[in-house]
């Protein structure tokens, strides 16, 4: 086996995330952000907007703790692709992110909507012709702290609970709100229904329609009023919670309404039924009506074939305005449960999950600023990763943030300046190379 030896260069510059040159492009290109920092703090010695940029940057090498950026005080590299005049030190980063007014976690969000919009990123629709704009709550593991804002979640644990929003099939994250962990998800949340929607609409076509995907934590009437009323270009499915159901009153009420399905032979101890109904609700002195779909299964034999002495019954529904069978709207809804999986990359692939601060308002703009940098690398999945040229991977509708981070964050390049240009040389092997050199040109043209 060949023993290498270890030496250090003294003068050659090399660099192990060359991707940040694509994504500064594309921030101070397609983004305000740096102008909005400015413009909302003003800094001294330090500007305000390299204080952002440089968080972001940090953010895209999944590096979200202050300290990470003292690594990155005397790195020419990083300094110069993502276009900063100063790297700042981690007390100034905490200090100034502290500072910023709390309408600036709104403008950050509404930026990494724009370059959504801006660089004209694709918006897939569902097989049925809806954008679906997925809305969740997801629990963020905070134990063991005494951050400010940590408390019991409904996972068990302490910590903060996060509500996100994202839209096609690519997953796109309209907002990303922190809360208290023992905050219940339906409280506050129409405002934030109600921007997120607004935030939506310019990014699907005029005759698209937007499918809002709720789980049964917001089966409230105070919801389904707001989603009626925002019913121009809007449909919706939310997860009905039965709470307290007499499931033998309904089982009855199937077979007087005869809604029963032929039994499966297959299954022949397996019974469904399908109740569709008009439910009318008293809102504010006034009658509202809401469909409702519901599924009841009866079995009167475990999965094994062993007979039970009582059948079991079980029952799910959903508040709709789509005009589909039950069996299509629930089958619609399931595919919600990809908004997990996004859930997982701000939480695990851009280490989003213990946030840096101790501060509830500062650990709200981090995850904000984590909106900016997890749409980006969306962005570049999709333009880079997919097209021609790319390094080999399985074939995929979308690449996962991770998957951006290993093929074009984390690339190995030579700096070379020369004839007053900055250069990054790439080795020979590089199977990023082509799609990363596409990409370097239509971000610097976009």
């Amino acid at each position: 086996m060949i023993r290498f030896g270890i030496v250090q260069s003294k003068k050659e510059i090399l660099t192990s995330h060359a991707g940040l040159a694509l994504a500064g492009q594309l921030l101070n290109r397609k983004t305000s952000l740096r102008q909005r920092a400015r413009k909302s703090l003003p800094g001294g010695l330090i500007d305000s907007g390299d204080v952002v940029i440089s968080f972001v940057g940090n953010l895209l090498l999944g590096q979200p703790d202050f300290e990470a950026i003292q690594n990155r005080r005397g790195d020419k590299v990083f300094k110069t692709t993502l276009g900063l005049r100063h790297v700042p030190s981690a007390e100034t980063q905490r200090q100034r992110l502290d500072a910023f007014p709390e309408a600036f976690r709104w403008e950050v969000e509404d930026e990494a909507v724009e370059l959504v919009r801006r660089t004209n990123a694709p918006v897939s629709a569902l097989p049925g012709g809806w954008v679906p704009l997925d809305i969740d709550a997801t629990a963020l593991d905070n134990s063991g702290t005494k951050k400010e804002g940590v408390s019991h979640t409904y996972q068990g644990f302490a910590g903060y609970l996060a509500m996100g929003a994202y839209l096609g099939r690519e997953g796109w994250c309209l907002g990303m709100e922190l809360r208290p962990g023992s905050q219940h998800s339906q409280n506050g949340f129409v405002p934030f229904l109600q921007r997120v929607l607004t935030r939506a609409r310019p990014l699907v076509r005029p005759e698209q329609r937007l499918l809002v995907r709720l789980d049964s934590a917001h089966d409230g009437l105070e919801t389904l009023v707001a989603l009626e009323e925002q019913r121009e270009g809007v449909d919706w499915i939310v997860k009905w919670n039965p709470r307290k159901q007499d499931l033998v009153a309904w089982w009855e009420r199937a077979e007087k309404e005869e809604c029963i399905l032929p039994e499966d032979p297959k299954r022949p101890h397996k019974r469904a039924a399908w109740i569709d109904e008009i439910v009318e609700r008293r809102w504010q002195g006034r009658t509202v009506r809401f469909r409702r779909v519901v599924r009841l299964v009866r079995r009167e034999a475990d999965r094994h074939g062993q007979l039970l002495l009582t059948p079991e019954i079980e029952i799910e529904g959903w508040w709709t305005s789509v005009d589909l069978p039950g069996e299509k709207v629930a089958e619609v809804y399931n595919g919600r449960g990809t908004s997990e999986q996004f859930h997982s990359e701000f939480k695990t692939d851009l280490n989003l999950e213990r946030l840096p601060s101790g501060k509830f308002r500062t650990n709200a703009l981090v995850l904000s600023l984590g909106v900016v940098a997890y749409n980006l690398l969306r962005l570049l999945g999709q333009k880079v990763l997919l097209g021609p040229g790319a390094p080999v991977r399985h074939p995929a509708q979308r690449r996962r943030i991770r998957t951006v981070m290993q093929e074009l964050m984390y690339l190995a390049a030579r700096v070379v300046r020369s004839g007053r240009r900055w250069w990054l040389r790439f080795g020979v092997h590089c199977p990023a190379f082509e799609a990363f050199a596409r990409a370097y040109g239509w971000a610097a043209t976009a």
